[in-house]
């Protein structure tokens, strides 16, 4: 089933559990990761709303993180009903059948369903209380362990109770659902390339990042790193700025790896001076000084947190509190359109080719648009 179904003003939970299906990684025969992931989630989801009720409109960035909380929590719910052999959408509507819901009947968005019956709490407790069912309810999930009346009786009441939450949040459950699904498939599942998005093809040839490249990256006495593109010198010196030395002077090597594989880097659009003038949104958007300095802060604050793991050394994997971090960082950005895997694939490839930069105090760094794919060559070598 193609995600865009999903696309759709109403979502079916059916639909909703068949699109996350692929993206459930984790062990068949073990309940503690769904369960400890959870109870996290739920922890979140009671913070973050929280937040809306003690900041008010101070808390800015309320409406996205309880609509991916929600989403999050959500995921765990239905893979955890899926390995205990329940359907979501039963535990759902037997949820919603006790005298607490009211009902309306709809005329309904999916041809095969002409009516829809929307369900939601007559009279909701106050936001305190509504918190604290939640975490009770979840509390008594944690003890479950197969089949049976007293586990179907724990998941419905957790539904019940998750319904209230969202309804005090004023949140719309169908988009709830549609973003978490389209958020797990694009960070678990491996993208169609013939679909995901190049940003500048529709520009002439010299507004567009190069299919292929190779930039040369030469240490000095000095300590300076150059970089060369087709033998002419581009950008500044770099040392490494810091007191304790890390070979941030290679950090220009990131800034390649998203334009090899994402198709988007500001900085290197305007070190080649390959911008998009000929359209002025984009030229001043996308190309031009904020989202420079949005690549170079995430390339810095990415280089933070790799510094602790040895630069992503042995790991085939970015922890997906980091790739949603990036996500914070890119959005309202035209790269916030590529997946969380490709972004993984972009950090882990770039940080490959960096610690070759590194032991060998410079090289020739290779990308490939086509591919989506950067390399990695000595100086002189073949």
């Amino acid at each position: 089933m193609a995600a865009s179904s999903l696309r759709q003003q109403s979502v079916l939970l059916r639909d909703y559990e068949k699109e996350i299906l692929p993206t459930d990684q984790l062990p068949l025969k073990d309940l503690r990761p769904i369960l400890f992931g959870l109870f996290g989630e739920v922890g979140s989801v009671m913070a973050t709303i929280k937040k809306l009720h003690r900041e008010e409109t101070a808390y800015s960035g309320y409406r996205v993180a309880v609509v991916e909380e929600l989403g999050d929590a959500l995921w765990y719910f239905a893979t955890l009903c899926r390995r205990l052999e329940y359907c979501l959408e039963n535990i759902f509507a037997e949820a919603t059948t006790g005298e607490r819901y009211g009902h309306v009947i709809a005329a309904g968005d999916a041809p095969a369903y002409p009516i829809s019956r929307i369900s939601g709490a007559a009279e909701l407790a106050s936001l305190d209380d509504v918190l604290v069912k939640l975490g009770g309810a979840t509390s008594k999930l944690l003890s479950v362990s197969s089949s049976g009346d007293d586990t179907e009786r724990a998941l419905r009441s957790f539904a019940d109770v998750y319904l209230q939450a969202v309804q005090t949040a004023s949140i719309p459950f169908a988009e709830i659902v549609r973003t978490n699904a389209e958020k797990a498939r694009g960070r678990f599942l491996e993208p169609d390339f013939q679909t995901l998005p190049t940003f500048d093809a529709q520009f002439p040839e010299e507004e567009r990042l190069p299919d292929e490249f190779e930039i040369s990256f030469t240490q000095r006495k000095n300590g300076q790193s150059y970089l060369q593109w087709n033998g002419v010198f581009i950008g500044d010196p770099l040392t490494d700025n810091i007191g304790e030395n890390d070979d941030y002077r290679f950090h220009d090597v990131f800034h390649l790896a998203h334009a090899a594989i994402l198709h988007w880097s500001p900085v290197f659009r305007a070190l080649i001076k390959q911008k998009r003038k000929s359209d002025p949104a984009y030229d001043r958007d996308q190309d031009g000084g904020r989202a420079i300095v949005v690549e170079e802060g995430l390339t810095a604050w990415v280089f933070s947190r790799a510094k602790a793991m040895e630069y992503f050394r042995d790991q085939n994997r970015v922890s997906f509190d980091l790739l949603k971090g990036v996500q914070e960082f890119v959005r309202g950005y035209e790269v916030e359109a590529c997946p969380l895997v490709l972004w993984e694939t972009a950090i882990l490839e770039g940080y490959g080719v960096f610690r070759q930069l590194q032991e060998n105090n410079g090289g020739v760094v290779i990308g490939n648009r086509r591919a989506r794919e950067i390399g990695y060559r000595r100086l002189g070598g073949s």
